[in-house]
């Protein structure tokens, strides 16, 4: 009776997960899902900072705007200057001159912020395909697991059941019964745990993939798909590497700017006086620049200097650690499809183990001991299979990450 009992709650608890699933839909294939999640959220960051720096390079090429003073003096005095009759009014235009080249250098150093924009953009890009491979992946492993989980139930309850007919007809301990529907009660607690991994794993695919569709089954498997032949030479010109040297061009430019700002600017003037007294009107012109006695910038030019070889550093260190995570990468690969062979070979052989315990135990000739230990064993390499099968998924989305491809030719 506990036995149905436990049996009937699952019922319920899938019962209201189906339920709330009801609007849930399959995810389609892994290409088409990539390309449907171009405009997720976890693209958007990226998109707008290459409008913003876009924005900013228009923004350099613009000039300074000019300005217009208007002064009146000599007005609203004592006599003489009384009133308005001797007032001298100015109207004037100044435009202030960058000398030195510095609209130059700071369209220059806007228009290399675009490029580094854009190598965070791709970088970003290949990161998010990685990311949404991974997802996929570890949902239809979590989906097999449930799979593979519903079987072991089904096995432990048909084991149950034999170990109870062979203890009512007195060929088996009451203890082998009571263990039997023990791991049957276990086996269930499992599947019920693998439920509530299976329904994260999806909720995670859904939330990455930022497409506003709720999805809880898969239309491909990723799981059984080879991993892409790759190039064996270190690939050292990856994503993050090219977003490196385009922060690093963009840091040698900003020092550019810092050491022109060191060179006086210009300011000329022209403009009309009137003068009240005589009731005439005179041109006057003028030119005036800083004196740069104190201020040559030269603070903002050492800090420039220092976030230039800061972005050295961290390009080359980009590049060792670009070369060595390829290499473990690939090395993990290897691993990992060797050990899908070796995990496929040791399925098979523990099912077709469990199979003869099983005909050997209702024959009377194994123990059920013999027979529990060939179903775990047979669980053991079934999750080992899966989990060797998402280990050479992961590698093949870091290989492609790292070489700045999407996975598996998406």
């Amino acid at each position: 009776m506990a036995r149905l009992g436990l049996g009937g709650c699952l019922g319920v608890v899938a019962a209201a997960a189906l339920a709330a699933s009801a609007h849930a839909e399959a995810a389609p294939p892994f290409a088409a899902l990539l390309a449907a999640a171009q405009k997720s959220p976890n693209l958007a960051v990226s998109a707008a900072e290459v409008d913003a720096a876009t924005a900013r390079l228009r923004q350099a090429r613009t000039w300074r705007n000019p300005e217009v003073s208007l002064e009146a003096e000599n007005f609203g005095g004592e006599r003489p200057y009384r009133g308005f009759d001797a007032a001298e009014s100015t109207l004037s235009v100044s435009q202030t001159l960058e000398l030195g080249g510095k609209r130059q250098a700071r369209t220059a150093a806007a228009g290399f912020a675009v490029e580094q924009a854009r190598a965070e953009q791709r970088q970003a890009g290949v990161d998010f395909a990685a990311r949404l491979a991974l997802a996929y992946g570890e949902a239809e492993a979590a989906d097999a697991r449930v799979t593979q989980l519903q079987e072991a139930v089904s096995a432990a309850e048909a084991d149950a059941r034999v170990a109870r007919l062979l203890v009512e007809n007195g060929r088996e301990a009451q203890l082998r019964g009571l263990q039997a529907a023990a791991e049957a009660q276990a086996a269930r607690a499992s599947l019920s745990e693998a439920v509530a991994a299976r329904e994260a794993a999806f909720a995670r695919l859904t939330a990455v993939a930022g497409t506003g569709e709720t999805y809880d089954a898969l239309s491909e498997s990723l799981l059984t798909r080879s991993p892409a032949a790759s190039s064996a030479a270190a690939d050292v010109d990856t994503p993050a590497v090219l977003a490196s040297l385009a922060a690093r061009n963009a840091a040698a430019s900003r020092v550019d700017v810092e050491r022109r700002q060191a060179t006086p600017d210009v300011t000329v003037s022209a403009g009309v006086r009137r003068y009240g007294d005589d009731d005439a009107t005179a041109f006057i012109a003028g030119v005036s620049a800083p004196l740069p006695l104190f201020d040559r910038n030269r603070g903002a030019t050492d800090a420039a200097r220092a976030e230039l070889r800061a972005a050295d550093a961290r390009l080359q260190q980009a590049r060792l650690e670009a070369a060595a995570d390829l290499a473990a990468a690939r090395a993990q690969s290897r691993s990992a499809t060797s050990r899908v062979e070796a995990a496929q070979a040791s399925e098979a052989a523990a099912a077709e183990a469990y199979r003869l315990a099983r005909i050997g135990y209702e024959a009377g000739r194994l123990p059920l001991l013999e027979l529990s230990a060939a179903r775990r064993a047979l669980a053991a390499a079934r999750t080992a299979t899966i989990d060797a099968r998402l280990a050479r998924l992961r590698a093949e989305a870091e290989i492609a990450r790292l070489t700045g491809r999407t996975p598996f030719g998406a």
